[in-house]
């Protein structure tokens, strides 16, 4: 179905301010007085759909932010974790843990990603599913022989050898491995494999309809359109290029 809204400031140059948080540190630089300076009739800063990127439907569900929002390499990552966990018979609060653990990595923020994950998520899916997710992220750094889990390989290479997890990290992982959802949060790392084999068959995010639909509450308004506490966070990622 063709969609027939209009794109928003019609006829000027929409100038993209990159969001502090990407260029702090960095050799980037701060173009916000440069940019100011070329506002005019002709020059704004975006607000509103990006052209540059899929447009999202009026009211989005969670599938849509996987279709259009997300980079093809954690899309496979989720859907293919999540199938394993499928394949592998685990109930559906271990799949929609794998299916959602790194949704923030592929669409709002990498820092903390368990975390703002957690949030992400935590209005529109049972409890132990949003704690899960928060808690993998402190799980994946700790090893626990009890589940045949290891410190990753990966990490050694990406982070070096000498690196030592924040003293947070350590501490959430100690209430974790304590806690009565420990497993579920521990069989997502189980299922958060990198750089792994190919499914036998490709599998795309609406294999877990279903699933979706079972567990994880939309809101009639679209997610990013309610009044919801992360609501702000899914209206982000629909339009990422907004200067306010």
């Amino acid at each position: 179905m063709s969609d027939n809204r209009p794109w928003p400031q019609d006829g000027r140059e929409r100038m993209i301010l990159p969001q502090p948080v990407g260029t702090v540190g960095t050799d980037l630089g701060d173009r916000r007085s440069e940019m100011l300076a070329k506002v005019d009739d002709k020059h704004v800063f975006m607000m509103g759909d990006n052209p540059a990127l899929p447009r999202m439907p009026e009211k989005p569900c969670l599938q849509d932010f996987f279709r259009y929002r997300m980079n093809e390499s954690t899309y496979r990552h989720l859907v293919e974790a999540a199938k394993r966990a499928y394949d592998n018979h685990e109930p559906d609060k271990v799949i929609m843990a794998c299916l959602l653990h790194d949704i923030t990595n592929a669409c709002l923020i990498r820092m903390d990603h368990g975390y703002y994950g957690a949030q992400l998520i935590a209005p529109y899916v049972e409890e132990e599913v949003a704690w899960a997710v928060k808690y993998h992220q402190s799980l994946r750094y700790t090893p626990d022989p009890a589940y045949n889990y290891e410190y990753p390989e990966l990490y050694l290479k990406l982070f070096g050898e000498d690196y030592e997890p924040s003293a947070y990290i350590k501490r959430d992982a100690a209430y974790a491995m304590q806690h009565e959802w420990y497993e579920t949060s521990r069989k997502v790392t189980l299922y958060d494999l990198y750089f792994f084999e190919e499914l036998d068959e490709p599998v795309t995010i609406d294999f877990f309809d279903d699933i979706i639909a079972r567990n994880f509450r939309h809101p009639e308004e679209g997610l990013g359109m309610d009044d919801s506490p992360s609501a702000h966070m899914w209206r982000t990622m629909i339009w990422p290029n907004n200067f306010l």
